[in-house]
């Protein structure tokens, strides 16, 4: 069965995915190939276009379009109505809840309809599917890991009204134990507290994480914003995660997620890069009230299901938090935790596409890796050079010529293969340095044009090596998990990691990341180091680069010297005598 899977209802992240007889073909998102970061209240038409053309598939031939948005009931839905009266203060929202249906519903079909046959499908000939966006969330996780039995987890921000949703899947499918409607919503707290940090949501949480290591959670008393206890837990809506009127505007005009009583009782909002007190111990009350929450939640509802098949599998925007997936690979009883890379809104398509084949019965198989994108050949990326007139070399070893700059201690802008799923670099997009080399993670963010000491890096670390550099085995193939370094790599990269200690881990593998793999070994053989700092190729504000023609853009607007793409060199520098 040919299923596209498409996701634009959520508001942003629209996304595309391919399932072919149960095999995941291709997928993407929107902002890859329009340039707009997160693509707000647009449908995935490029990112759609493109997964049938890679798969060499005419639009006649998709035979199911699977969306992760699906309608509620009208009067009998608890979700519903816990919307409505938590939002009363905002009667247009409540009323739109009890008499309307459900957030976006209406709009996305329309938008979907008339999308279709901007693609060629003609919604009249083909089988629409829809399923609820947690579901979704939680279907790319449990299908994806490829795991029999295991127990699910999809925590985001919001989806139709479900924000939470715990349960198991089997053999027979997906089946809840328990979920939470908004406002009660884990993604919605924490984004609401990186905004008041002075964040954007949806790009600063990682950058709470961040900030939030170098903070004292028992300096600030979050309790007022979100209480949680005995597998329950509650979010204040009267401060946090608020909608109307109840929304604090702030300096430039803009809507909040918070309101002007969370202002009163804390103070202001957090303006300026530089400004740290108290706004780090904000950001680690958060974190520790996010993991601690979560921790909650998995113990009391999940912990059988975890005894019983040793896994959890965990998607939704939450699962993005490197340091939550840390504490519960730790805390919460499994062997085994699987995220997919996608694991935000624009992992939902692939999801709706897994439960439609699922629903069809095609047997789902599970991500090897997350390399779904396009991918560019040594001809076009010489006609992008050629076009653009950049002079270039071919060297005998691509691999070993990048180690040897590397080495020495320059950036290197780094293009190979299919493009990453989801919002993380994993080497085939990526902005690759030596993280032995002191000021590199500054020089990174002066030389790309983020301005951002907040932004976390990765790190890429040889597979054979990890145990070496990281306190624990756990596979980390996707920078899913925060690891603690071990304290003689501590002392090496230490400009490099957070201030508790800890990196994102990427476990790279020889058969899944082999170009990538080739150079790290190279480099290894120069140095001695198995590790590469590893950040994504954009510049602020802006989606990782997904063409040449992006790679050459970003390359000559920022000021790293050195682009690889394919078994091409480019180079700003004068080269050494």
């Amino acid at each position: 069965m040919v299923i596209l899977g498409l996701s634009g209802a959520g508001g942003h992240d629209p996304s595309a995915a391919l399932v072919v007889d149960g095999k995941v073909v291709a997928a993407a998102e929107e902002e890859r190939f329009n340039r707009i970061k997160h693509s707000r209240n647009l449908q995935p038409e490029m990112a759609a276009r493109w997964c049938l053309e890679f798969a060499g598939l005419e639009p006649s031939k998709v035979q199911v379009v699977a969306c992760p948005f699906a309608k509620i009931p009208l009067f009998n839905s608890p979700a519903r109505w816990q919307f409505a009266l938590r939002h009363g203060y905002a009667p247009a929202e409540a009323l739109a809840a009890v008499f309307g249906g459900n957030r976006r519903y209406r709009q996305d079909i329309q938008s979907l309809q008339g999308m279709l046959p901007q693609i060629g499908i003609q919604p009249a000939r083909v089988r629409v599917m829809r399923f609820q966006h947690h579901l979704a969330h939680a279907a790319s996780a449990f299908y994806g890991s490829g795991c029999e039995r295991a127990a699910v987890m999809s925590l985001h921000g919001n989806g139709e009204y479900a924000a939470e949703w715990l349960g198991y899947g089997d053999e027979h499918g997906l089946h809840r134990i328990k979920e939470w409607y908004a406002p009660d919503s884990l993604g919605g707290f924490y984004g609401a507290i990186a905004e008041y940090l002075g964040f954007e949501m949806l790009d600063g949480e990682a950058r709470v994480m961040a900030m939030a290591a170098r903070g004292n959670p028992n300096r600030w008393d979050i309790s007022r914003c979100l209480c949680w206890g005995a597998g329950d837990f509650r979010v204040n809506n009267e401060l946090v995660n608020v909608v109307g009127a109840r929304r604090h505007r702030d300096e430039q005009g803009r809507d909040c997620s918070f309101s002007p009583e969370l202002v009163k009782l804390w103070g202001p909002p957090r303006t300026s890069d530089d400004a740290e007190e108290p706004y780090i111990h904000i950001a680690a009350s958060a974190q520790r009230a996010l993991e601690d929450a979560t921790i909650s939640l998995v113990q009391h509802h999940l912990a059988g299901k975890i005894a019983d098949t040793k896994r959890l599998c965990f998607a939704g925007g939450v699962a993005f938090n490197a340091q939550l997936n840390r504490r519960l690979a730790s805390e919460a009883g499994a062997r085994e935790l699987f995220i997919p890379p996608a694991a935000g809104a624009g992992g939902a398509a692939l999801g709706a596409a897994m439960l439609a084949a699922t629903s069809v019965g095609d047997k789902v198989k599970p991500l090897e890796h997350a390399y779904l994108g396009p991918s560019y050949n040594d001809g076009q990326v010489r006609v992008a050079l050629e076009t653009h007139r950049v002079p270039f070399e071919q060297p005998a070893s691509i691999a070993d010529t990048t180690a040897g700059l590397l080495a020495r201690g320059e950036l290197v802008a780094w293009f190979q293969g299919r493009m990453e799923f989801g919002p993380r670099a994993l080497g085939n997009r990526s902005v690759l340095g030596n993280p032995v080399i002191p000021g590199i993670a500054r020089r990174i963010n002066a030389q790309i044009g983020r301005g951002e000491r907040w932004q976390p890096f990765g790190l890429s670390v040889l597979d054979w090596a990890a145990p070496e550099v990281f306190q624990s085995s756990y596979p980390s193939p996707w920078m899913a998990l925060a690891l603690e370094v071990t304290p003689h790599w501590r002392d090496r990269i230490a400009d490099v990691i957070q201030a508790n200690g800890i990196a994102r881990a990427q476990i790279v593998r020889e058969r899944t990341e082999p170009q990538l793999y080739e150079l790290m070994r190279q480099f290894y053989a120069r140095t001695g180091v198995p590790v590469l700092l590893n950040t994504s190729l954009n510049r602020q504000g802006e989606p990782i680069v997904c063409s040449p023609n992006d790679a050459l853009t970003v390359f000559f607007g920022s000021d790293v010297q050195y682009l690889v793409m394919e078994r091409f060199l480019v180079r700003k520098a004068v080269a050494e005598s």
